[in-house]
Formats: C-alpha cells, sequence, structure tokens
C-alpha cells in the first residue's frame, strides 16, 4: 500500500482461495517480488486471510485484529471484504497504526487545483456514501474556468494516508493504485474521468453483459440497454423489456489509476503532496450551508466529528433519515471512534500554526419544491476557489455563529445559472434548525460517554454561546 519504499508505505499479504480477489489486488494495489524484496526480514507486514468457504450472506465475517496485524475474511465475495487492501487494511488496521505513530488514514479523496498561473494547491475532502466524493476527485471545471486555464488533478478518490513532513506541513498520499468505483450513475455526463478510467484492463463485477458485443452496461449509463444480455445475476435480460433492474446497485468497476485522465503528475512521489485545506461534507436539505470554514484547528475537528446525511431512496428505502458519520469514518475506524477524536486534537497540536484550514461544504441544499439550489458536478470549483482564496487570505469572510462564510460578490457565479439571492439563501444561517442541530449534536455525542474529548465538549458550549447572541 502507496509508493514502494515511500515513508508512507506499508506492506501486507494477502492469502485468498479466489481468483476474482487476486485479479482485483492486482490493480488495487502494488504487487509482486519488489514487494517481498523490500519487505526483507522485517516482521512489520499486515497479516490478511480471505477464504470464500460458503459465501453466505447471513454468515459471513469480517474481522480486524489490530493488535496483531491481522485481518480475517471469511463467507464472503464481495469486493469490500475481500480485497483486504483497501478498507480493511488501508483504513481499519491503518487507523490504528496511524494513532500509535502520529500520522492520519483517512477516508478522503485527494485532489490538486492548478490556477491560470500554473500553481497547484492540495485538498484533502471526506464524505458519506452519496455524496459525490468521486465525482469531486476527478471535477471537471466549468467552460469559463477551463478557458482561463484551470485545472483538477486527482491523486485519490477514497483513501488518504497524511503524514506530517520535514518543513512541519501536513503531506497526504493515495496508498491504493486503483479505483473501486459504483458503476450504476457513471456516465460520460456524470463523470467522464471515471468511465474513461474504466476504458480498458477494467474488472466489472455484477452489471449488465451484453450478449451481442460482450460489452458492459448498468442504470445510469446511457438510455440504450440491451435487449440480448444477462443481468448481474447470470439470467437473460432484455433492457427494453424487464421491469427489474439489469445491474446491482452496487455494482463495481476495478480500474488501474494510471487509466484516469486527469491524474496527478505527483501520484507516484513517494513524498506525498502537501495539502492546503481539509473538508468535510454531508448531505442536508436544509441547515448545513454551501460552505464555511471553521474558526480553527479543534472547531474543525468538532464540525467532522459531527457531519451528518440524510438517506436517498436508493440507500435505504427511506428518505430523509438523518445519520451520523465522523469525518466519514463511522464504519471504517480500527479503534475507539472517542479516541479517533483525540487523535485529531494531538495531530494539530503537532502541526500548530502549519496545520491546514478546515472547511464544511453541503452541495444538497433544496428549495420548497425539493429542487437541489445548487448544480454540482464541476459547478463545484467555485467553492474550491473560495476556499483557497481563504487559504491564502486573499478574500476576508462573513463571521456567523458556525463559522465564517463567504461574501456572495467573492463566490464567482458566472454562467453558473444561480442567482445572487439563491446564493445568499445557500449561505443564510437559520438559527432556530441550528438550536436542533446542536440538540442532535448533544444526543450524538451521549454515545461516547467519557470517550470524548473534553475539547469537543468545549466546542460545542461555544456554539451553543455563540448561537444565543
Amino acid at each position: 500500500m502507496g509508493i514502494p519504499g515511500s515513508p508512507f508505505s506499508k506492506i501486507g499479504i494477502e492469502i485468498t482461495d479466489s481468483i476474482y480477489t487476486v485479479l482485483n489486488m492486482a490493480i488495487m494495489t502494488r504487487v509482486g517480488k519488489k514487494i517481498l524484496d523490500i519487505l526483507g526480514e522485517s516482521n512489520e507486514w499486515v497479516r490478511g486471510l480471505h477464504a470464500s468457504c460458503n459465501v453466505d450472506e447471513e454468515n459471513r465475517y469480517v474481522c480486524h485484529f489490530p493488535e496483531d496485524n491481522t485481518i480475517i475474511s471469511v463467507n464472503s465475495c464481495y469486493g469490500g471484504n475481500v480485497l483486504l487492501g483497501k478498507k480493511c487494511f488501508a483504513l481499519r488496521i491503518a487507523s490504528y497504526q496511524a494513532e500509535k505513530e502520529n500520522w492520519l488514514a483517512e477516508h478522503m479523496l485527494i485532489l490538486g487545483v492548478e490556477n491560470p498561473k500554473g500553481e497547484i494547491k492540495y485538498i484533502c475532502a471526506a464524505f458519506p456514501s452519496a455524496c459525490g466524493k468521486t465525482n469531486l476527485a476527478m471535477l471537471i471545471p466549468p467552460e469559463i474556468y477551463k478557458k482561463q486555464g484551470y485545472k483538477i488533478w486527482c491523486i485519490g478518490d477514497d483513501i488518504a494516508w497524511l503524514r506530517i513532513g520535514p518543513d512541519g506541513r501536513l503531506w497526504a498520499t493515495n496508498p491504493e493504485n486503483g479505483f473501486f468505483g459504483v458503476a450504476p450513475g457513471t456516465s460520460k455526463k456524470s463523470n467522464p474521468n471515471a468511465l474513461a478510467s474504466a476504458s480498458s484492463n477494467t474488472i466489472f463485477t455484477n452489471v449488465v453483459q451484453n450478449l451481442n458485443d460482450n460489452t458492459v452496461w448498468w442504470e445510469g449509463l446511457d438510455n440504450n440497454p440491451p435487449e440480448n444480455a444477462l443481468d448481474w445475476k447470470g439470467n437473460p435480460w432484455n433492457g427494453k423489456k424487464s421491469h427489474e433492474k439489469g445491474a446491482h446497485p452496487n455494482s463495481r468497476f476495478t480500474a488501474p489509476t494510471k487509466n484516469c485522465p486527469c491524474l496527478s503528475a505527483e501520484f507516484e512521489n513517494p513524498q506525498g503532496v502537501p495539502i492546503s485545506a481539509i473538508i468535510f461534507g454531508g448531505r442536508r436539505a436544509n441547515t448545513i450551508p454551501l460552505v464555511y470554514e471553521t474558526f480553527d484547528w479543534n472547531h474543525g475537528v468538532f464540525t467532522g466529528s459531527v457531519i451528518s446525511s440524510e438517506s436517498t431512496a436508493a440507500s435505504t428505502g427511506k428518505v430523509g433519515v438523518l445519520s451520523h458519520n465522523p469525518m466519514a469514518m463511522m464504519p471504517f475506524c480500527g479503534y475507539n471512534m472517542g479516541k479517533y477524536f483525540a487523535h485529531w486534537i494531538k495531530m494539530g497540536k503537532l502541526l500548530g500554526s502549519k496545520a491546514p484550514k478546515i472547511f464544511s461544504v453541503n452541495w444538497f441544499q433544496t428549495d420548497k419544491n425539493g429542487k437541489f439550489m445548487w448544480p454540482g458536478f464541476g459547478e463545484n470549483l467555485r467553492v474550491l476557489e473560495w476556499i483557497l482564496k481563504r487559504c491564502e487570505e486573499t478574500v476576508a469572510p462573513n463571521k456567523t455563529p458556525i463559522g465564517l462564510t463567504p461574501c456572495t460578490k467573492d463566490i464567482n457565479l458566472s454562467e453558473s445559472g444561480v442567482s445572487p439571492e439563491t446564493l445568499s439563501k445557500l449561505l443564510e444561517i437559520d438559527t432556530n434548525l441550528w438550536q436542533n442541530e446542536v440538540n442532535d449534536i448533544e444526543k450524538f455525542y451521549s454515545r461516547f460517554e467519557n470517550d470524548l474529548p473534553p475539547e469537543l465538549s468545549q466546542e460545542l458550549e461555544k456554539l451553543k454561546e455563540r448561537l444565543k447572541k
């Protein structure tokens, strides 16, 4: 995991009875004798055992033993459970290692924003599922920005390992070597870079197989489903007549990172890239504004710790159910979540004045008719531009009870289709809604009991005081 020989990298060995797992791991990670040569006689490696056994969804076990650097996965063949370098190693085991060794293993994308002067600044961002993480990692700038010379460079769409560099700044690398992307909804319109990444040397799982030309298809790819095909279960399927979906909602493509058209030249840099900003976000119809900057590192940790998202019908069958997912790490943290928060606070102390600024974003606010108010996708670059201006402190913000928001004049709306009035609404702070938010945060924090760091309790009290004023 990581660039061989890099100070960021870690090594694992997985034993499996599944050729599917072997072929996917050969894309997602760096494999071969060269890795064994680097390991040498060292005992510092993660042990991974995967056994397909009976492939029983009611009796599957994915077990992590952080103290022993060991993962055991039984009765499953789903990629997230059997490609043990991914969530199992790179997040659950690595987060435990990171806490012991003073670094961070995070469920974050890494992207570079190149401005017209050719300067590139790097951002990490954490979002729960269904919040557009891969789309942001591979963002295509709006035409008005393209003409000016703006470019986006992808380093990773899912996992970031972050260390304090010799210069005292926070540096990040992507420990993976491939994309394990969700296929449904991926198209030339929604994410052309992701589709291009899956154009060759790619494994497709649980999609539709077109028997006429041996190509693949999934819902959202285009409006021309094949008529002579096999669905994800291997049954005959006619896309023009069937009422059943052909591809599984979580069907996947496993593609080499080098296929990505916007892959950063720094992807293979063993030192990683310096991070200017960290972004946390969720899917909220109201309350959370389009973007705000946190007051300082601890306030940023507080903001990340209370990320919540409203469910979509696709994910749960119910709409608008609020669930908390701190730093988008709730399913992936390999140790006590309260201690994880404390580790973030400790990292802020180690970074001191060189800590990246921390921001919150919400692309998903809706109007009274339930329509999204912000266009999202490539237009999100307009928000990233303001974030980087704040990192350089070239624009002044508005101070609100929850953080620092943009002045409307400082978000470029040209050719966006968004009016200044709509932007004002997107940046509005409704103190009544925020009182409800505080109540929800208090309820959520009660789960951690004595493990919640006092710094986060203090941040909550400060928020209450600011809302009162």
